[in-house]
C-alpha cells in the first residue's frame, strides 16, 4: 500500500507517543494514538498502567478536552484496536461510537483474543481500516509483547560487559567497574524498560547486587528473579531488601524455603530432569505472568545455560578499552567446538559509543 508523507508523519508521532509508555505498561503493550482531522492533530494519548485506560481512550478524551469534532476523524496507532473485554472494555468499541471514520494500524495484535478481530470489527461498523504502516518499527516497539503473545516466553535480552578481550571479571569475581559511567547509565535504562531482571546465584555471592534501577528515573522497579539451584542466598543479601524477589530452585529444603519466605521472597521449585533450574520452565511462568522483557545480568555459567538452552534472543554488550588477560573470567561458559561449522551465529544490529565503551546489540540467529 502506498502510504502519504502525512500518513508516515502521523503513525511516527504515534510511536513517539507509545514511547513514554516504555516503562509503564506491563502486562499490556505500549501503543500511542493519534487522531487527525483535516490535516490536524485533534486528540492524542498513549497506553496507561494495567488496568487504565488504552491509547485510544486517553487520545478521545484529549480530543473532547479541546471540544473537537471526531466524527469522521484518522486514528493512528501503533497496534491494532483491541476487541474484547480484559480490565478495559474494547477500544474498536470506543472508537465506533466516537464516529472515527478511518483507523491505519502499524501491525495486528498478536494477542490471540484480538489477532485481527479489532479490524473486523471496525470495518464491520463502516470503518475504513488500513494495516502495515512502519510495521517494523511497531513490532520493536513491542518485542517482547509479541514474543510472550506468539511462543509463550518473554524476550531475552542478556546484557553483558567485558574488556576488549571478551572478560567480564577477575578470576578472584572482582568486576567493578569495567565500564563507564555512562555505559552503566545505559543498562540503567534497559533495566528500566524490562519487566524483570534475571540473575544467578554466583552472580550474588560474587557482588551482592540489588538488581534495581538506578541511574534513571523510572516509575516502577522490575521484578528481580533469581537462578539459585540449592537455596543458597544469604538472608542478608540486598537482593531481598525491597522490591519483590522471585527465586528459582530446585531444591525442596524446608527450612530454608521458610526463611527466605518470612524475608519477602517467593520460592518456585522447577527442577529438571538433571536436577537443576528448569530455565525454559521458568521463562514461561514469567510469561503467564505477564512479563514481556527480562534483562539478564549474569555469569558465565547461567549466561552459558540460557544460551545453551536457545533461550537468549538479544545481547547487549558493553566493551570497554582494556585487557585483563586469560585468566579472568569470560562470557559464557559452553563446550568446546570441534568445527567451525556449530559457531553461534549473530546479527549486529547496533553499535553505540558510550564515552570510550562501545555497546554492540546482537540478536541470536
Amino acid at each position: 500500500m502506498n502510504w502519504s508523507a502525512e500518513d508516515r508523519g502521523f503513525m511516527a508521532q504515534a510511536l513517539s507517543l507509545a514511547q513514554r509508555a516504555l516503562y509503564t505498561t506491563t502486562p499490556n503493550p505500549r501503543v500511542g494514538c493519534v487522531l487527525v482531522q483535516q490535516g490536524t492533530v485533534i486528540g492524542q494519548g498513549y497506553t496507561q498502567p494495567a488496568g487504565r485506560n488504552h491509547a485510544e481512550i486517553e487520545a478521545l478524551g484529549d480530543a473532547a478536552g479541546r471540544h473537537a469534532v471526531t466524527n469522521g476523524a484518522t486514528a493512528y496507532l501503533n497496534l491494532e484496536p483491541c476487541s474484547h473485554f480484559g480490565l478495559t472494555p474494547p477500544c474498536a468499541d470506543a472508537l465506533i461510537a466516537a464516529g472515527i471514520g478511518r483507523v491505519v494500524a502499524a501491525m495486528l495484535d498478536p494477542n490471540p483474543l484480538v489477532a485481527g478481530r479489532g479490524l473486523e470489527r471496525l470495518r464491520a461498523a463502516g470503518i475504513a481500516t488500513e494495516c502495515g504502516l512502519m510495521e517494523d518499527e511497531a513490532r520493536e516497539m513491542n518485542i517482547g509483547f509479541v514474543a510472550r503473545m506468539t511462543r509463550g516466553r518473554p524476550w531475552l535480552r542478556l546484557k553483558i560487559a567485558a574488556s576488549l578481550d571478551g572478560k567480564t571479571a577477575l578470576n578472584n569475581g572482582r568486576s567493578q567497574w569495567l565500564t563507564g559511567a555512562a555505559a552503566r547509565a545505559d543498562g540503567h535504562h534497559w533495566r528500566a524498560r524490562a519487566c524483570a531482571i534475571l540473575t544467578g546465584i554466583g552472580t550474588v555471592q560474587a557482588d551482592d547486587p540489588q538488581l534495581t534501577v538506578r541511574a534513571v528515573a523510572t516509575p516502577r522497579q522490575p521484578l528481580k528473579v533469581l537462578v539459585d539451584r540449592g537455596l543458597e542466598l544469604p538472608l542478608s543479601a540486598r537482593l531481598l531488601d525491597g522490591g519483590k524477589l522471585l527465586l528459582a530452585t530446585a531444591s525442596r529444603d524446608g527450612g530454608r524455603t521458610a526463611a527466605l519466605l518470612a524475608r519477602g521472597a517467593e520460592v518456585l521449585c522447577l527442577a529438571d530432569a538433571g536436577g537443576k533450574v528448569d530455565l525454559r520452565g521458568l521463562l514461561e511462568e514469567l510469561a503467564r505472568r505477564g512479563i514481556n522483557e527480562v534483562h539478564a545480568e549474569a555469569g558465565a555459567g547461567l549466561n552459558g545455560a540460557l544460551l545453551a538452552a536457545g533461550l537468549v534472543d538479544e545481547l547487549l554488550v558493553y566493551l570497554a578499552p582494556s585487557l585483563i588477560g586469560d585468566a579472568a573470567r569470560g562470557m559464557f561458559a559452553l563446550p568446546e567446538l570441534e568445527d567451525l561449522a556449530l559457531k553461534r551465529e549473530l546479527n549486529i544490529i547496533d553499535v553505540e559509543r558510550f564515552a570510550s565503551d562501545l555497546r554492540i546489540i546482537a540478536r541470536v540467529l
